[in-house]
This record gives structure tokens, C-alpha cells and sequence, in this order.
């Protein structure tokens, strides 16, 4: 491949990072200019709601490479820059500051943005949303000086963060409008196992519930709910879910549907134009639907992957879809895509929460999660990518070897 071509990554995210990674790797002697809006080199986003948040790792850890990584790999990192436009035909992108550039491939690795909410008193000091770095530099002050902090959902950012926020001893309550955390993704059910966690550890629980206001002076005070009734807080932490940032492939019409919508090959709807990681809705070739995946393995895989096939590879992304969590002294790993199931099975002791859950559709697992029970990770995906009927029994007991569940 020429020299001479310039690839382009508009997002200095995990998943540009390990683009940009593996294109010198793969031996690409171009120009390749990694744009970022942050003034700092890409790291993961993990941490920002666990171990970092808790001050008990620093930047360095949380980074993606070292600093010196970048300029040994002949790799342009602009930090404090946003790509502002696309012109698809042109190929060029316009740059603050910078002007405009020319590319002969561009990825899409944009992420995505906190929802905010628009209620009264939305607007109120206090009120704090988590994505990214400087964000989490601010929420952790917030939560040293904090009496008492109100996280408003219950999804995967908001039960981190509220437990990361127990962990440092603050008061803390937890408002979701489903009736269990993370209901959405696991169901009423595994939910509840969340939901008694927190309450284990102290944490005040609002659940079924939603907000109608803030209120407060100049800060805000207290969070009235739906019910009339009011949740004191001089802090609140927002986590109900992220909206992909979409806004230069809309500018580039490209195609656009709950993201930017891609092949199983990561390529838009336009020539020369790919996207990975938050942003994209890619078609995946063992669920046969497209998939949006707001997690850390999709951009830590679509990365690598995209960067291949910018450089003429024709690889599919199909790679079971993947997440983790840490809450207090539960970890997790979780292993599929369940947007339907008729059947969950527990495979052994739910009251130790030392158990691994399986969602089964039409007798097919979908999904599992293996919680406290480690080295079972890539057994529940091959199992899943089987798409083999398997007896429920059999799930079930502990005794069976879980391998040997795949290869039948």
C-alpha cells in the first residue's frame, strides 16, 4: 500500500487507538492522524466509574499506551482537536484548529454522549454526568466533599458509580424507574441479586420509580420522584444511558439508525468511511440482526479489526459480544446478546452469588453470565456461538463439564 495515503481517525478513543495500533503493525507506512477532542493521549473508560473514580489507580493505568508510544509508532496524535465536518467526496475533513485534511480511509470512532436529562432544576450546580476523564476528575472531588450522593439510574455506569461511592464511605441512593437494577439487560429476576447487593451494602433504594425534579437554591438540594416523594442529596450522579454521537455521519450522509449503520465488515454506507466502537451498528453474522454494543470489548476489538480491512482485509466482526463489571466484591463477565429469552437457568449457589446464568431461547443459550466463578468466560461464548439446544438439566448441574456441552 502507497506511502503516500493518509488514514484518518476522527476519535482518539480506545477503539482509534488500536486502529491506529494496528496499522503500523500490519505494516502500513502512510501518514495515520489520530483526532481527539481531550487534551489527553486515549485510555480506557472502565475505570472512570471504579478504580479510578475511587483514586486507587492514576492516568497511567487507565491509558491505553505509554506516552512516548504515539511518536515512536510515527503516529500524529492530535489532542484538543474536532473534526467538524466530512466531505465524502472531496474526502476531506475539516479540523478546529486545523483547517481542512485529506484522507484516502476514514474510521469513525466518535463514542458516544451522556443523556441528559431536560426536567426542572435540570440545570442546577450538582448534578454531574460520567464519560469522560475530566468528568471523573470532577465527580471525585464531588464525591470527597458530598454528604450524600443521589445516582439516578441503575443501569451499568449508575450501579458502578454507586458503589464506587459507598466504597468511600459517602451516603448514597439509588433511583431507577424499573423496579430492579439493570433490569433492561438481565430481567426482573437476576436484576433482584443487584438490587439486594446494593441494599447489603447500605446503599438507600428507590426503585420503580422516576424523577420529576431537582430542586435546590443555587445547588441542588433534593430529587422529587414521581411519587410526591423527595430524595435528599447534595450530589447527583445521572446515568440513564448514552446517545451515540452521530453528528459527522449525519453531516456526511451516511446512513444512520440507532448509531452509524455498518456491515459485518465495519464499512458505512459511503466508500472509504468506517466506523467502530460505541458509535457503530454493525451487523453481526451469528445473531443475524445488527448490533449497537456500548462496552469496552467492542471497541477494544473493532479496532484492530477495522484496521485490517481499511488496509484491503475482508474480515467479519463476529465476535461474541462481551462485558464486565466490579461492584463491590462481585465481578462479573457476561457473554452474548440477549434481546429475547423464554428460560433462566442457574448453575450454582444464587445466595453466595457464585453463580452462572444462562438465557435460553426456544432451548438455545443466548446469553450468560458467570458471577464469582472465573475461567469460564470463553466456554459460555462458544456455547452461545453454537446455537445448540442444550438441556436445561444439564445447565443446571454443576457436575457437568461445560466443555463437553459445546462440543455435543
Amino acid at each position: 500500500m502507497s506511502t503516500q495515503q493518509t488514514f484518518v481517525i476522527a476519535g482518539a478513543s480506545l477503539a482509534g487507538a488500536k486502529a491506529a495500533e494496528t496499522l503500523r503493525a500490519e505494516g502500513f507506512g502512510g501518514r495515520v492522524v489520530l483526532i481527539g477532542e481531550e487534551a489527553v493521549r486515549p485510555y480506557e473508560r472502565p475505570p472512570l466509574s471504579k478504580a479510578y473514580l475511587r483514586g486507587e489507580v492514576g492516568f497511567e493505568t487507565a491509558a491505553v499506551h505509554p506516552e512516548t508510544f504515539y511518536e515512536e509508532h510515527d503516529i500524529e496524535l492530535l489532542t484538543s482537536t474536532t473534526v467538524t465536518s466530512i466531505d465524502p467526496l472531496a474526502k476531506q475533513v475539516g479540523l478546529d484548529p486545523g483547517g481542512r485534511l485529506s484522507y484516502d480511509q476514514l474510521l469513525l470512532a466518535t463514542g458516544s454522549t451522556p443523556s441528559h436529562m431536560t426536567i426542572p432544576g435540570s440545570d442546577l450546580d450538582g448534578i454531574r454526568y460520567l464519560r469522560s476523564l475530566a468528568s471523573c476528575d470532577v465527580l471525585r472531588e464531588a464525591l470527597i466533599r458530598a454528604e450524600r450522593v443521589v445516582v439516578v439510574g441503575a443501569g451499568w455506569i449508575g450501579s458502578e458509580v454507586a458503589a464506587s461511592a459507598r466504597q468511600l464511605g459517602t451516603e448514597v441512593a439509588l433511583v431507577e424507574a424499573a423496579h430492579v437494577p439493570l433490569e433492561r439487560v438481565l430481567g426482573t429476576e437476576v436484576g433482584a441479586m443487584f438490587r439486594d447487593l446494593h441494599a447489603e451494602h447500605g446503599v438507600e433504594l428507590h426503585m420503580g420509580v422516576g424523577v420529576e425534579a431537582f430542586r435546590g437554591s443555587d445547588a441542588v438540594e433534593e430529587v422529587v420522584l414521581a411519587d410526591g416523594s423527595v430524595v435528599a442529596g447534595d450530589l447527583v450522579v445521572v446515568g440513564v444511558g448514552v446517545t451515540p454521537r452521530t453528528e459527522l455521519a449525519t453531516s456526511a450522509s451516511l446512513l444512520i439508525d440507532n448509531g452509524v449503520v455498518v456491515d459485518e465488515y465495519l464499512a458505512t454506507s459511503a466508500p472509504g468511511i468506517w466506523a467502530a466502537g460505541d458509535v457503530a451498528n454493525a451487523y453481526h453474522p451469528v445473531f443475524a440482526t445488527r448490533i449497537r454494543l456500548e462496552h469496552w470489548s467492542a471497541a477494544l476489538n473493532q479496532g484492530p479489526l477495522v484496521a485490517k480491512n481499511m488496509l484491503g482485509g475482508k474480515f467479519a466482526y463476529d465476535k461474541i459480544p462481551y462485558f464486565f463489571s466490579d461492584q463491590y466484591d462481585l465481578g462479573l463477565e457476561y457473554n452474548g446478546f440477549a434481546a429475547n429469552w423464554d428460560q433462566v437457568v442457574y448453575r450454582g449457589d444464587r445466595e453466595r452469588r457464585e453463580v452462572i446464568v444462562f438465557w435460553l431461547d426456544h432451548g438455545r443459550v443466548v446469553a450468560g453470565m458467570n458471577v464469582n466463578v472465573w475461567d469460564v468466560a470463553d466456554q459460555i461464548a462458544a456455547l452461545v456461538r453454537s446455537k445448540a439446544s442444550v438441556d436445561p438439566k444439564q445447565l443446571a448441574d454443576v457436575s457437568a463439564d461445560l466443555a463437553e456441552l459445546v462440543s455435543a
